[in-house]
């Protein structure tokens, strides 16, 4: 079994400069990844892995937003780029630019990086 620190999403992997390398297996699990949200605001918000498919696909993760705090998040697949999005939040983007999103009215550029 391959744990989720060797499984990252595809298209963020490529953007922070990661080769996938191998073969991966599907992963469930609650491992905080090294991938995350550097923001504007000064803030930075990591991705936990919640499910990854057999690509390398983070299905399902958590965004935490602070102590104690955090979002479920899924993919939402795009033709072109990516998007998470949970209840009330979301980021989208493309390659390591994106673009998170506090509900209608409130956004902050970000870029994703490995920590």
């Amino acid at each position: 079994m391959i744990f989720a620190r060797n499984v990252l999403i595809p298209a963020l992997a490529v953007v922070a400069g990661i080769s996938l390398g191998g073969g991966t297996s599907a992963y469930a699990g609650g491992y905080c990844s090294d991938m995350v949200l550097t923001c504007e605001n000064g803030q930075n918000y990591p991705l936990c892995p919640i499910a990854v498919s057999d690509e390398g696909e983070i299905v399902t993760a958590h965004l935490a937003l602070g102590r104690g705090r955090g979002a479920h998040v899924r993919l939402i697949p795009l033709g072109n780029g990516y998007r998470y999005a949970g209840q009330g939040i979301w980021f989208d983007g493309i390659r390591q630019e994106a673009t998170l999103n506090f509900g209608k009215h409130s956004s902050v550029q970000c870029t994703v990086s490995k920590q």
